[in-house]
């Protein structure tokens, strides 16, 4: 058996014990943690520093256009990773973007390094008089969710305030077509104070995000959970 499988075992059998009730958001950010950190002596930690997500089904029907749950959000301790930021923009804006701490700033000849295969970055952000270069590599970066758009904030004039937020670990979201909201809200190295809050703060904007078509339960059910590891149901 493999040291990875022998792993995963253990963090299974270690998630059992703890039973399948929902737990508070804080006890379910401590059984997290103490999955890895409980695991037994003789099987190998990973050397990288999980993401942890969680992922909330919705009561909503993503295929209506005014039940779709989407935005974005800057989590009060970020998701410890710095995001490489591109914006496409003119004139004055070039050094505004640069100032703001932009990744890579430029027009066409970004576009072009685009369409040539190039993704090297994690954000696109583009003001509004950009959008006949962008429009066309909406086929590149919509499949990938690269694509600026005005609701998620990244077609916009004010290319300060946007570069700093997602530099400082911005994380937009969209309900997939199970109904179902998958979200970074940090990394397994914090601290349980500071994920609980991010937690926190993730589901009180998604509530606040409810439509008004739907109907019955909204919060269906949220998991919290890290890479390669088991998740924890959380009480919504």
């Amino acid at each position: 058996m493999k040291t990875g499988s022998k792993r995963m075992t253990a963090l299974r059998e270690a998630a059992l014990k703890l039973g399948t009730a929902p737990l508070p958001v804080p006890e379910a950010v401590k059984a997290l943690k103490g999955l890895d950190a409980g695991l037994p002596a003789n099987i190998k930690r990973s050397k990288f520093d999980h993401s942890v997500e969680i992922a909330v089904r919705l009561g909503v029907d993503p295929k209506q256009a005014d039940q779709i749950v989407r935005g974005s959000i800057v989590l009060p301790h970020g998701i410890g990773k710095s995001k490489r930021v591109l914006v496409f923009c003119q004139g004055n804006n070039v050094e505004v973007a640069k100032g703001a701490g932009a990744d890579f700033v430029g027009g066409k000849d970004l576009a072009d390094q685009i369409k040539g295969g190039w993704l090297d970055f994690d954000v696109a952000i583009a003001t509004p008089d950009m959008m006949g270069v962008v429009g066309p590599l909406g086929k590149v970066l919509g499949p990938r969710g690269l694509m600026p758009s005005p609701r998620a904030g990244t077609v916009t004039n004010d290319l300060s305030t946007a570069v700093k937020e997602y530099k400082a670990g911005k994380v937009e979201f969209r309900v997939d077509a199970a109904g179902i909201v998958h979200c970074v809200v940090g990394k397994l190295s914090f601290g349980e104070q500071q994920l609980a809050e991010n937690v926190e703060a993730m589901l009180k904007h998604l509530i606040a995000l409810k439509p008004n078509t739907s109907k019955g339960v909204y919060v269906r059910s949220v998991y919290l959970t890290a890479t390669m590891m088991p998740s924890i149901a959380i009480s919504a």
